[in-house]
């Protein structure tokens, strides 16, 4: 893939090694790259710990930190666009894109609608309290998530927790939790949605809220009320806002702006462009072509 990746930048601009890779990475590799002096500018994606080693270099960094986005349903919503959209956002590359669905938040009165429709795009619902059980076993080992079930498949995940798949593979495995469940809480990279039922858009915002938990990434709403929609972005104050679609939208996919899958909220860029990873600089002749 690397290789196909810099064969087509060669072609664009004419430049070789534009993008490189480590053929055999490591915690040592990298830490020779992040202080080698031919490099001046580092863009780090993962956890607190490398993006604080990271801004120890004393070198310009773009950091891209962690995000639990939730998604928020109320009751003026049309709900088949909500569930189509929720299914297509939370199960792209199996949902390991930080931006991506990770809870959805619902009023209760489009609650049994909501699910019914993400059935019908592709979503298979686990009720029973000892297969939830087993689910939860499985994705999360004393409060940690399993590692070996990043990124894998439904089928991946339903074989490791000993529930049947149906025949035809399911896009998304989803659940309905308390908002205090780990799999709401933590942001666990899986085709496993968590959905919680509140009493309105306020017990809903405040609980979305809780969830993003003041990482200021990214938030998705489905509503018909603007009033509402405003308020929500207003609250939530993420780099990504997404209203009435998939999560996706928000990094250029289908919608407006530049595609981007750097979001650096610890450094404060936000959703990355070129112009981030450049420096920005001045050349200035003071008098010589003034015509004052």
């Amino acid at each position: 893939m690397i290789s196909k990746i810099e064969d087509i930048a060669f072609r664009a601009c004419g430049i070789r090694n534009l993008i490189v890779t480590m053929k055999e990475p490591s915690f040592k590799a990298t830490q020779d790259m992040m202080i080698h002096p031919g490099i001046s500018l580092l863009a780090v994606t993962g956890g607190p710990a490398i993006v604080d080693a990271a801004m120890k270099t004393g070198k310009k960094v773009i950091g891209a930190g962690a995000g639990n986005p939730p998604c928020l349903v109320d009751e003026t919503a049309e709900i088949a666009n909500a569930a189509r959209s929720i299914i297509a956002g939370a199960s792209l590359d199996y949902n390991v894109p930080c931006i991506a669905e990770k809870a959805v938040v619902v009023v209760d009165t489009v609650a049994d609608q909501l699910i019914q429709q993400m059935q019908s795009f592709g979503a298979y619902l686990i009720s029973n309290p000892s297969d939830i059980e087993r689910l939860r076993s499985a994705c999360f080992d004393n409060g940690t998530v399993n590692k070996n079930l990043v990124g894998r498949s439904p089928a991946t995940i339903l074989e490791t927790a000993g529930i049947h798949c149906p025949e035809q593979e399911p896009k998304l495995i989803i659940l309905e939790t308390s908002g205090d469940d780990i799999f709401v809480v933590e942001e666990q990279l899986m085709p496993v949605l968590p959905i919680v039922r509140v009493a309105n858009f306020e017990d809903g915002l405040a609980l979305s809220l809780c969830i993003e938990g003041g990482l200021h990434h990214t938030a998705i709403m489905h509503s018909q009320n603007v009033s509402r929609l405003n308020k929500a972005a207003q609250m939530m104050q993420t780099s990504i806002f997404v209203k009435n679609g998939p999560s996706y939208a928000g990094i250029g996919v289908g919608a407006e702006s530049f595609t981007t899958f750097t979001i650096a909220t610890p450094t404060g860029e936000g959703t990355t462009s070129a112009k981030s990873f450049a420096r920005s600089r001045r050349c200035v002749l003071q008098n010589g072509f003034s015509i004052r």
